[in-house]
């Protein structure tokens, strides 16, 4: 996506953002403690450590499927009787299932094999025709798709047809984006954090060593409905997250600090857990990750942090355990902001939620 062409948000001063947080946290700060009127001065770097996420693929995502192609709404096939002329038709299966055929009438087709139609064809036209021979074939594919979006030259939705890996689904879209206008052959996809997202979780699939590297063990057989995301390595920004008023791709610039980024989504929204907000930095398969007390910034006891491009900052809505545990947590809302926005920006849709671009983007929508 061109983040170019997206709205961008304008960022209030900072006076104005401070106090947006300290507004929404309705806290109660001594002024010898914490003036927002004054500058934030030096910021703290975040104790980050290494978070270990469940990293083995599943040895079954790595096999295709076994069984045939199951017909769905959507799908478009040709149904004749052999050897009897004039009753070569093309139909769709309908949003009821059911495909319409001559003088079979409506026969359930989804869920079933071009060859298990055509058997209940068969049974359907026997009143009419004697023993009738019956050809099924599958002439588009609507009802089996997966997405693939972002650094890649004709992103979109495509039909699963056949089983398919994800780097025949790179290939099928062209290929990663490299820049035309330098004359080189320069990437512009940031692998690192590039995603796919199956039922609203990250998979554990590093890009760099499928693509980079050739490492088959990342070359993940597609499902329906897998969407697959390929940010771009030039855009830099902080994204926010979680329990904030306006969850948000926040630019960089210069420098961010953590409460300039939290005002920026208009404070934390009520009852959110303000003791252990998370920073992540880092690729979605090695991630790094630590926890800030914003309470104690805000009060004064702490300093404020300095963010960096491509770090997630996820406000919890309650207190939560291990870091890991968070982490997964952040991942999981990123997966699911992704999926949501990029989907209905695709097909054209105005129900989105807040953010279009995920980890590494810099491009917000409208609150």
């Amino acid at each position: 996506m061109n983040g170019a062409s997206l709205l961008r948000i304008a960022r209030p001063p900072v006076v104005m953002l401070a106090a947006c947080v300290l507004a929404s946290c309705q806290l109660k700060i001594p002024r010898s403690q914490f003036d927002a009127r004054k500058p934030t001065g030096n910021l703290a770097s975040p104790a980050f450590e290494s978070v270990h996420r469940q990293s083995r693929i599943d040895p079954t995502w790595l096999k295709p499927p076994a069984e045939a192609y199951r017909l769905g709404p959507g799908d478009l096939v040709e149904i004749e009787v052999a050897e009897v002329s004039g009753t070569l038709a093309r139909t769709f299966v309908m949003p009821d299932g059911m495909v319409y055929y001559d003088l079979a009438g409506g026969v359930k087709a989804e869920g079933l094999t071009q060859q298990e139609l055509a058997e209940s064809l068969k049974a359907a036209l026997k009143k009419d025709y004697a023993d009738p021979l019956v050809n099924v074939s599958l002439v588009e594919v609507k009802s089996r798709r997966y997405w693939i979006l972002g650094r890649v030259f004709k992103p979109g939705i495509f039909p699963l047809r056949q089983p398919t890996t994800l780097l025949e689904a790179v290939s099928n879209s062209g290929g990663l984006f490299t820049s035309r206008f330098s004359g080189t052959t320069e990437e512009l996809a940031d692998l690192g954090h590039s995603v796919v997202i199956r039922d609203g979780k990250v998979l554990p699939v590093d890009f760099e060593r499928l693509i980079h590297k050739g490492e088959t063990s990342q070359n993940i057989y597609l499902r329906h409905n897998d969407f697959i995301y390929i940010p771009s390595s030039q855009n830099g920004g902080v994204l926010l997250l979680g329990a904030v008023k306006v969850p948000q791709s926040v630019g960089f610039k210069d420098h961010l600090s953590l409460v300039e980024c939290l005002a920026t989504g208009r404070g934390p929204s009520e009852g959110a857990y303000l003791k252990k907000v998370v920073i992540v930095r880092g690729s979605t398969t090695q991630p790094k990750a630590a926890t800030v007390d914003v309470q104690d910034i805000l009060t004064g006891k702490a300093t404020d942090v300095a963010l960096m491009p491509g770090d997630i900052v996820w406000v919890p809505r309650s207190p939560f355990g291990l870091l890991s545990e968070g982490v997964e947590l952040v991942l999981r809302d990123a997966a699911r902001t992704i999926a949501a926005n990029e989907g209905a920006t695709l097909v054209g849709s105005d129900q989105r939620s807040q953010i279009t671009l995920p980890i590494g983007g810099t491009t917000s929508a409208p609150p």
